[in-house]
């Protein structure tokens, strides 16, 4: 029994990445650790109970289970170390200067023992029913790693925490533990949720150790709740790309604008970072992980002093329009001046005036931001703050414009345009980042206003305007407003979405019971292929694993979590048929052979029975395997070592035969797409919410959102803007899409990003372009 190991020494930290990537490994390990002694004990107890098997099987697991009683502590450290190496090659295996080696022709015939086959196929059984437990935490866990290591995705199988590289890690110190082959295979038919160590407080500690970090901060429930209306934080290169060329544009025409004013122009470009629910926005920190800048207020405080007399002759206008134009209530006027000398409360009531002319003609046609611009004193704003004027007028002009917006939303947003205009000004992060809460507002309202509402008793669309009617009410708080704004949006949203999930709970009950059972067949397959992929199973039982085991084993996947056990006894099943047919050279194994061929065959007929196949094949195929049976035990035992040799080459011959046959017919199908094609990252990186467009055959294009994604993300269900079922669709079916060109993303970035990225292409930021008469909407 081998009682110790050397553990890992750490590497020397060479960088934050490292140390954060360090204490994750320790929080992992630490809290594996504390656990595994109570789980020895536990799965001693189970080894000794158990009942099943004869009795030569029951006295290897009383023995197992007895030797792991008595040395628990050794086994726990044991499984420590094994966990933490493992843990330490997986994230090895992250790094960007780890590539696959090609793979050599040699490599490539050589044959895989049935002792690994049966390793892998049973780890990813075992598995299954943890990722699906953990499937949420591993999720955002997938997402946070990604960020932090500069990936544009993680898969669940790349996880250095996912739940396989603790059962393998367990059952490697296991073999070590008790190197007996006979016990190679006690552990993992007894592991299940409920007789394992808890992930679920580990993977949540995880989390929060890299949201404290500030690796897109903000909770794991706000996270999720976010990720439905907007793309993944994981975004595609080109995506990334657009928000670095963006944010360098605005550098640039800040700069350009007026450089010698103290703003802050060297904003990172991270992904979106969501906000806190129920709390302020959070700036998104800069390499190091190091949290929100702290001198933050202080700069946001200093700007509003300098511009106190504008945002007050803004408040007075903000109070003075009708409250049927700006949405919120009438107020008396503030006594402030302009530094051009006129009278904000004079300016205030001639500009509310004009815009209650215009609010005549019809409140739905009014564009409020350049008027304003032309109506203000001369010289009483900077440069910077007619550029800020005339990049709102841009995006709010884009939002006027989109006819896919329903009119009512767009009478909504339109309320926003001074309350926005005081946040920009005070606040230049709204044009650099996604979740400022103003701008998160506008983008929130545009994206729901792609929806068919029902008119004004629609629940979302009170919670619309009471978001809005929020922020028109107040006049010196507006960020902290607008958060509070758009965390009252997104629950209602949330709720909205809830309760459509209900309304397609079929669909989406017949989508997972779907991807359960395709991804138990690609189980199947997979461990049907591994054992004939080397070509020594005779044509008979070959030709029966592909064609009718498949079947079985898919079964036996699909209905392991309800009954454990029904993997292991049709895998065994099919390896005891494979072992039946080979060659008994002595009499030993011919009577190992007579006496398992009965247990044999029934357990054939049931599993067939299961699948029901009663056709006349079955009698043919049984028919044929009792004939191999019997020419294998009426062979001569009387064979010479020269006879021998012979035998086993010839069986070589045919199995490179075979195998070579296996790869020229492998070679002949078209090449699958490699696994990281810009389609398939397309499709990972979308979320639920978000809206696409399918070209029909006549040309014409479907706009449909994204209603549903699968746990596994192998199915997509797409809903009408009237939030009905339109259809669903595979996850290898949409990148084919996305790849011939037939399906798009309508709009990945928000309309603000849009607005902003067309109005700096153009390079028309002026006056003569945001003139009011070009820009109000028809």
């Amino acid at each position: 029994m081998a009682t110790s190991t050397t553990t890992v020494a750490p590497k020397k930290t060479v960088s934050p990445r490292h140390a954060l990537l360090e204490e994750l490994i320790g929080i992992a390990v630490k809290q594996a650790g504390d656990q595994f002694l109570d789980f020895a004990n536990r799965l001693a107890g189970a080894l000794i109970d158990a009942t099943q098997g004869d009795a030569s099987q029951m006295q290897q697991r009383i023995k197992a289970g007895n030797l792991l009683h008595n040395g628990n502590a050794a086994f726990q450290h044991l499984a420590t170390a094994t966990l933490e190496k493992s843990l330490r090659k997986e994230i090895a295996l992250l790094s960007p200067a780890v590539k696959a080696k090609p793979r050599k022709e040699v490599e490539a015939l050589s044959l895989v023992p049935y002792e690994e086959m049966d390793t892998k196929v049973a780890l990813g059984s075992v598995s299954k029913p943890f990722e699906t437990l953990y499937a949420d935490a591993l999720q955002t866990l997938n997402v946070r790693l990604a960020f932090l290591l500069d990936r544009d995705i993680l898969r669940g199988n790349q996880n250095p925490f996912r739940p396989e590289v603790f059962l393998s890690a367990l059952q490697q110190a296991w073999l070590d533990f008790d190197p007996s082959p006979e016990s190679a295979g006690l552990l993992q038919p007894l592991l299940k949720p409920g007789m394992f160590i808890e992930l679920g407080p580990m993977l949540e500690a995880l989390n929060l150790t890299l949201q404290r970090k500030g690796v897109l901060p903000g909770s794991v429930d706000g996270y999720k709740s976010r990720k439905a209306d907007r793309a993944s934080p994981a975004a595609p290169p080109r995506v990334r790309a657009n928000q670095a060329v963006l944010a360098q544009q605005l550098r640039q025409f800040f700069g350009a604008a007026e450089p010698q004013e103290d703003i802050d122009l060297t904003i990172p470009d991270l992904p979106n970072v969501p906000m806190a629910p129920d709390s302020a926005w959070v700036q998104g920190a800069a390499q190091g992980f190091h949290g929100a800048m702290h001198n933050e207020s202080v700069q946001r405080l200093s700007r509003v002093a300098a511009k106190r007399p504008l945002l007050s002759y803004l408040a007075q206008i903000q109070k003075t329009v009708p409250a049927g134009l700006a949405g919120g209530g009438h107020g008396h006027g503030i006594g402030a001046s302009l530094p051009g000398g006129a009278s904000a409360e004079d300016g205030a009531a001639a500009l509310a005036g004009m815009l209650h002319g215009y609010g005549e003609a019809g409140a739905g046609n009014v564009f409020h931001l350049p008027t304003i611009k032309q109506n203000l004193p001369q010289g009483s704003l900077s440069r910077t703050d007619e550029s800020t004027i005339d990049l709102l007028s841009a995006i709010f002009d884009t939002v006027f414009r989109d006819q896919n917006i329903s009119q009512e939303i767009r009478d909504l947003i339109r309320f926003l345009q001074i309350p926005v205009l005081k946040a920009a000004l005070v606040d230049k992060n709204f044009f650099f980042q996604e979740a400022h809460p103003a701008r998160r507002l506008i983008d929130l309202l545009s994206r729901m206003g792609w929806e068919q509402r029902k008119g004004p008793d629609d629940p979302l669309f009170q919670a619309m305007q009471r978001s809005v009617d929020r922020v028109g009410r107040d006049y010196d708080h507006e960020l902290s407003v607008f958060a509070e704004a758009v965390n009252e949006l997104e629950a209602s949203i949330k709720a909205e979405e809830a309760a459509a999930a209900t309304a397609i709970a079929e669909p989406i009950a017949a989508a997972l019971k779907q991807e359960r059972m395709a991804e138990a067949s690609k189980s199947a397959k997979s461990a049907v292929e591994l054992r004939i992929g080397t070509g020594e199973v005779i044509a008979v039982v070959e030709a029966f694993l592909e064609n009718k085991w498949v079947s079985v084993l898919t079964i036996a996947y699909s209905v392991e979590q309800d009954k454990p056990g029904a993997v292991d006894n049709a895998t065994r099943t099919m390896d005891d048929l494979i072992w039946s047919v080979k060659p008994k050279l002595n009499a030993d194994d011919r009577k190992q052979l007579i006496a398992k061929l009965p247990g044999l065959l029934s357990t054939l007929n049931k599993w067939l029975d299961v699948i029901k196949w009663q056709d006349a094949d079955r009698l043919q195929f049984f028919a044929e395997l009792a004939e191999c049976h019997a020419s294998i035990v009426r062979a001569p035992l009387e064979i010479s070592p020269e006879r021998q040799v012979e035998i086993a080459m010839e069986a070589a011959q045919r199995a490179t035969e075979r195998r070579l046959e296996l790869q020229a017919k492998a070679a002949a199908e078209p090449p699958p797409p490699p696994p990281d094609d810009d389609a398939t990252i397309e499709v990972d990186s979308l979320a639920r919410g978000m809206w696409l467009g399918f070209t029909l055959e006549d040309g014409s294009q479907r706009k449909v959102k994204l209603a549903w994604i699968s746990p596994l993300r192998t199915l997509y269900i797409f809903s009408t803007a009237a939030r009905q079922e339109a259809f669903s669709m595979s996850g290898e079916q949409l990148a084919k899409q996305f790849r011939d060109h037939t399906a798009q993303l309508i709009r990945a970035d928000g309309v603000v990003s849009v607005a902003l990225s067309q109005v700096l292409e153009q390079g028309a930021v002026n006056d003569e372009v945001m003139d009011p008469s070009e820009t109000a909407v028809a």
